[in-house]
């Protein structure tokens, strides 16, 4: 069903919502994590703009909604599929100051810090890559001129943009680590956190916004404002770095080639690491492929079992091996080489689950020791399609909750340093996802791209939420590919998350109906509010089709303006993302 633009006239700006005709052919379409986003990408469209032009004006405009999840202080990946058939992928990861090494998260007196005592002040920014990613991705596919693309966020940051429950929720649970400066933005003119629905206005970032416009994105990297973000992070209150202006001069987004296998008869296709999110789904599906999931459907505890074991094992191999393939040896091709996902997939049994779970040896792994990783749930997911078929798929994050809790000119820094391992070694051995300096953090973000029996696309998939991301999304293509779901019902199932031995259950959702079933299937589950978030485009009967997350504020609109009616769910919307 769909619903007017209109219906959302509280969220999304009047200056965004003038409509044009529709195109006469396909529409284009945008999902995202909240309409005031969705529909300054749905303006590029009406423009002219590509789906690489909707996506940079939509990630452009979250930085000024989303402020807790995303940003140019940020970084992302992107896959993105050409009408061509190309398929390509950029890697915006944020990476380490050259300064940083192994005890990069230590005290004085060479204690570690806790994950929760590295995350406030300079030494957990690492270098924003989104802007990057963004300028290499215009450059690749852009239409419309850079400077256009920025016009709905500077509007949105100039005149006003009312408080949504994440944002404000968000400060009050998870804003500890603030600065002042900060909470400011945040917060009534006497200093009281900002109510729900209240004018947030943020001049400040629309100057800065207005000048990497004008001037391009060279401007933030170099120069005057480069300095002030050295500045910021390198005499923070708490935890101060070591980073220089040639850490920001010197970085840049790479294009690194998809990782894709074939799920029964669709092709799959995610990012390739530093991101641990396409090995890690590709794995999980491909070891549930033996398995009859379309006969034992969405309501069967037995399915979710099967997830789960799948998941664990999977998961396992992802923390041992998976780190940054510029520093050190990652072995994608034997993670994903057949005969080794069948001796895993050989592993679970309907009836029973494994006592325990260790990493595997795939073809051509190095000898290595794992080591555990905190991932908090930040982050934001996009999808965007043209009408002429170009699709987009990017997520894109600062971390956790605001960031490090600094910000630079009303833009929040990330603090995604804090995805390394703080701890550089185990048993003696280096682990590898351990802190140096240039390298990027490992991350579970699964921007993926589903292509289906005739090699069009089906399904453009990601979602937000630290490590279970990786299941949201694995679980969303079971939905759509063996379940025979929309993308919008695949993406609203409950979820059963089981990176380890104790598996859980979201709350509110028909998972916890399972849980009697899964313990006698030897299961060990809790019962949790996992505040997952995810958005999606599906093709289906020659139209594009948007869902996005019950559980957010997020829309999918399509270029006429109509929005996607989501049935959301009020107890999840407010639960981290």
């Amino acid at each position: 069903m769909k619903t007017s633009l209109l219906a959302l006239a509280l969220l999304v700006p009047a200056a965004t919502e003038a409509r044009q005709p529709a195109p006469a052919k396909d529409q284009g379409m945008v999902s995202a994590a909240d309409p005031r986003a969705a529909a300054a990408g749905v303006e590029i469209l009406r423009a002219g703009g590509s789906a690489t032009d909707a996506a940079i004006a939509t990630m452009l405009a979250l930085n000024v909604v989303e402020p807790q999840s995303s940003g140019i202080g940020g970084g992302s990946f992107w896959i993105s599929h050409a009408a061509s058939g190309a398929l390509s992928t950029i890697d915006a990861r944020e990476e380490a100051p050259a300064a940083a090494d192994a005890r990069w998260f230590y005290t004085p007196d060479g204690q570690p810090l806790s994950h929760r005592d590295a995350v406030p002040g300079g030494r957990s920014v690492g270098i924003p890559g989104a802007l990057r990613g963004m300028a290499l991705a215009h450059r690749a596919s852009g239409k419309l001129p850079w400077a256009q693309l920025f016009a709905p966020a500077i509007r949105l940051a100039t005149n006003g943009f009312q408080a949504t429950p994440r944002l404000v929720n968000g400060m009050k649970s998870y804003g500890d680590h603030v600065t002042p400066e900060t909470r400011a933005l945040f917060s009534a003119p006497d200093g009281s956190p900002v109510a729900i629905g209240a004018t947030i206005k943020n001049p400040q970032q629309a100057a800065l916004l207005q000048r990497i416009a004008t001037q391009g994105p060279d401007s933030f990297y170099v120069g005057p404002q480069a300095q002030k973000i050295v500045t910021a992070v390198n005499t923070a209150a708490r935890n101060p770095s070591k980073m220089t202006l040639g850490d920001l001069a010197s970085y840049d987004a790479k294009n690194r080639p998809p990782v894709c296998v074939k799920y029964r008869v669709y092709r799959v296709c995610g990012m390739a690491p530093p991101s641990s999110g396409g090995v890690t789904v590709l794995m999980i599906l491909k070891q549930l492929e033996r398995f009859d999931m379309a006969k034992l459907g969405k309501d069967s505890a037995q399915a979710w079992h099967l997830f789960a074991e799948s998941s664990r094992l999977a998961y396992a191999d992802r923390d041992l091996y998976v780190g940054d393939p510029d520093f050190v040896r990652v072995p994608v091709q034997g993670m994903l080489d057949a005969k080794y996902l069948a001796s895993r997939s050989a592993l679970i049994s309907p009836t029973t689950t494994m006592a325990s779970v260790a990493p595997g040896t795939p073809p051509g792994a190095p000898a290595r020791t794992r080591a555990p990783v905190s991932e908090v749930t930040g982050t934001t997911d996009i999808a965007t399609v043209d009408a002429k078929g170009n699709v987009v798929e990017v997520t894109t994050t600062v971390e956790g909750y605001f960031g490090s809790g600094i910000t630079v000119d009303g833009t929040v820094l990330n603090n995604q340093l804090t995805d390394f391992d703080i701890v550089p070694e185990k048993d003696g051995a280096l682990v590898a996802n351990r802190v140096e300096g240039g390298k990027r953090p490992r991350s579970s973000m699964s921007p993926t791209i589903v292509y289906g029996p005739d090699g069009k696309v089906r399904l453009a998939v990601g979602a937000a939420g630290g490590s279970t991301i990786i299941a949201q999304v694995a679980k969303a293509i079971i939905g759509v590919v063996d379940w025979k779901l929309s993308a919008q019902d695949s993406i609203a199932l409950g979820l059963l998350y089981a990176p380890g031995h104790v598996a859980a259950a979201e709350k509110g959702t028909r998972i916890e109906a399972m849980i009697p079933a899964l313990e006698a299937l030897g299961e060990t589950v809790r019962v949790t509010p996992l505040g997952l978030k995810a958005n999606a485009i599906e093709r289906v009967a020659g139209k594009w089709v948007g869902a996005a997350d019950p559980r957010s504020e997020g829309v999918a609109m399509s270029q006429d303006g109509t929005v996607t009616q989501i049935q959301r769910v009020g107890a999840l919307q407010r639960a981290p993302e």
